[in-house]
């Protein structure tokens, strides 16, 4: 009996800690790429993250056109990151190609995390545990990891501490290029970034901490008619909890809401965006990739891609500039339903 009633307290337990999915939004993106402006003297060719249903998102209609020779859709081979691949021949003079897909985003709320925390194998996620080529886990992260952890005994309390950490000691700098770069060892020196800089400092810290965590790099939707989102992406980050799952946070929307509604730490409105925003994120944002330090497929040319967040280009052995969609010719649009 006594073994019964144990049974059912703890499923009634487990089921309330379940994520809860909650409102919904959703629309057609459409990105329009125009290459031709580019040096047509070597083969051109173009990856753009590539987004996939999940139980957060549904993702149909998907349309690809434009005067490539070749297009297919890949995955990377570590992280299985899916990405629409496009070549154009040596010689090509127009290079144009439009990709549009409709979504629909649930709200995500992972509330009510379990207290316990069930065995696990940190060899199971020794790729979510690992240090990237701007996301050390030795040094001075490791240092400030432990002094931020310290006394925290179990791996939701330690990335609890670390969220808490950034909410309170790093800002949103708006004149930060892109989402950042997500130089983690600078970071913690300025303090200041966008999404891709703050989220790198998390999972760094996690990491380091021994609680493994990743971030996930996406785009936000617009919330009413058509919108320019062309320079809309954005990073948020998971954290694993044994027992449960992956837990997601966005510090860094905290500290935008700070910054936009001109909030200090102590205002009551602070309070309420920590909240929310350790384990929740809104529904307007679809996820499009994750992994640092990544080989494209086809292969790139160079060093590996910092983060496949922007569409990644080459014209021959040259990386166009993602950053300046002026120079690379393209345009992305919402349009809310």
């Amino acid at each position: 009996m006594q073994r019964t009633l144990l049974l059912i307290v703890t499923l009634a337990a487990w089921l309330t800690a379940m994520p809860c999915l909650a409102g919904n939004a959703g629309g057609r993106f459409a990105m329009d790429f125009d290459l031709s402006a580019q040096p047509n003297n070597e083969e051109t060719r173009l990856w753009i993250p590539y987004p996939v249903s999940d139980r957060y998102q549904e993702i149909s209609n998907v349309a690809v056109s434009g005067d490539y020779a070749e297009s297919a859709v890949y995955t990377d081979k570590v992280f299985k990151t899916p990405m629409l691949y496009a070549r154009w021949d040596k010689g090509a003079k127009s290079r144009k190609l439009t990709f549009a897909f409709d979504v629909s985003r649930l709200e995500r709320l992972d509330k009510n995390l379990p207290p316990w925390e069930t065995r696990w194998d940190t060899a199971d996620y020794a790729a979510d545990l690992a240090p990237t080529s701007l996301a050390p886990t030795t040094g001075p992260v490791k240092e400030l990891a432990d002094r931020i952890t310290a006394g925290k005994g179990t791996v939701l309390a330690k990335a609890k501490a670390i969220y808490d950490w950034i909410c309170e000691n790093m800002f949103r700098d708006p004149d930060t290029r892109g989402c950042g770069k997500g130089a983690v060892c600078s970071l913690l020196v300025t303090r200041g970034g966008k999404c891709a800089d703050i989220h790198s400092v998390f999972v760094a810290l996690a990491r380091a901490a021994g609680v493994p965590a990743r971030e996930v790099f996406g785009l936000r939707q617009g919330k009413e008619g058509v919108t320019d989102v062309t320079t809309w992406q954005h990073c948020w980050a998971e954290f694993y909890l044994p027992g449960y799952g992956w837990v997601v946070v966005d510090p860094a929307d905290v500290r935008k809401k700070m910054l936009t509604e001109k909030l200090t730490l102590e205002d009551a409105k602070t309070a309420e965006y920590r909240d929310y925003f350790w384990g929740g994120v809104d529904p307007y944002r679809v996820q499009l990739a994750v992994g640092r330090d990544l080989t494209l497929t086809p292969p790139q040319a160079g060093e590996p891609v910092n983060y496949l967040m922007y569409p990644f280009a080459q014209v021959g052995e040259t990386t166009i500039d993602w950053l300046d969609p002026k120079s690379f010719r393209y345009t992305i649009s919402h349009t809310a339903k």
